[in-house]
């Protein structure tokens, strides 16, 4: 009997010792099954990335070839096409002057009242609330650092000293209470921005290391009609469809005249018709996986844009 007890633990024995080592190896399988997953996706996405930095070369070159031929930028030129890429990569260039460009509301450390009311008309034709134009601006102005304005006869009366008690102390810069903005991301987090919002804002605004005019043949009906005071929405869009047909504005004082309004002075209007700030979109597709681009070009003559900055993700 003692016998037969012992056999059978040895039997109860042996088998746990097999479901351990089973446990075990199971374990090893399924973490080296996710070992091989992780380098073939990190695989995956260096040639994805791979793929996409040809594709952001070839639309370098796009613009540099496109800029020889013709120093108008419009709609319709090859740049505004997507791009003939390999199999599973896609890529297309936008114009980023096509656009309101936020970096307008500060100059010089002092804030751009006439560009203020500008962003305020462009947020009410895109029907974001008055609030949410409020926020954006204050989120915008906030970033750069600001210098409080002084008396034009300040120093006719000999205020600076050169002491910290001197009333010209205040001219020094305020820092910036919010962080730089390198592009429209963090305005999407903003009290009361739903995403439709901000997709609608997206489409009209960008937010470049420059100041920068409008062009006039590739901004949308909303830009125009925000950039210029007095112009409508409606005849904005008549003038954008004018355009589209064929008939692009040559230089800024065909878009002046073409503006049919005697009572503007041309000054004001900040429409230009070339462009020099592109943003280029690429996808990599591989499977399921999906790997994305984005890339902000600076045009030259003559040379290839400069890659001011570049952002990969999923």
């Amino acid at each position: 009997m003692a016998k037969a007890r012992q056999g059978g633990m040895a039997v109860i024995s042996a088998l746990l010792i097999a479901a351990v080592v089973a446990v075990i190896a199971g374990g090893m399988i399924e973490r080296q099954g996710l070992f091989t997953q992780q380098v073939e996706n990190r695989q995956l996405a260096l040639q994805g990335q791979w793929a996409l930095e040809g594709g952001l070369q070839g639309g370098r070159a796009l613009l540099r070839e496109q800029r020889q031929r013709d120093r108008l930028v419009r709609n319709g030129q090859p740049w505004s096409q997507p791009q003939p890429l390999a199999a599973g990569l896609e890529g297309r260039l936008e114009d980023e002057q096509g656009k309101f460009n936020l970096r307008n509301l500060v100059i010089e450390g002092q804030v751009n009242e006439p560009a203020v009311a500008t962003l305020r008309r462009l947020c009410g034709l895109i029907g974001l609330e008055e609030r949410l134009a409020s926020a954006i601006i204050e989120r915008v102005v906030g970033s750069y650092p600001q210098r409080p304005a002084q008396p034009e006869n300040a120093a006719a009366q000999g205020l600076e000293s050169g002491r910290l008690t001197s009333p010209a102390s205040a001219a020094a810069p305020r820092p910036a209470k919010y962080p730089m903005l390198r592009d429209l991301s963090p305005l999407a987090s903003l009290k009361g921005m739903r995403n439709d919002d901000f997709q609608r804002l997206r489409r009209v605004v960008t937010v470049l290391p420059a100041l920068t005019w409008v062009n006039g043949n590739t901004a949308s009906a909303e830009v125009l009609a925000a950039q210029v005071p007095g112009l409508s929405l409606q005849q904005a869009a008549t003038l954008v469809a004018e355009r589209d047909s064929g008939h692009w504005f040559i230089n800024r004082g065909d878009f002046v005249n073409r503006l049919r309004m005697p009572q503007l002075v041309d000054s004001t209007v900040q429409v230009g018709i070339d462009s020099d700030w592109f943003r280029w979109h690429g996808q990599a597709r591989q499977g399921s996986r999906v790997l994305r681009m984005e890339a902000l070009l600076r045009q030259h003559e003559g040379q290839l844009p400069d890659v001011i900055w570049t952002r990969v993700g999923a």
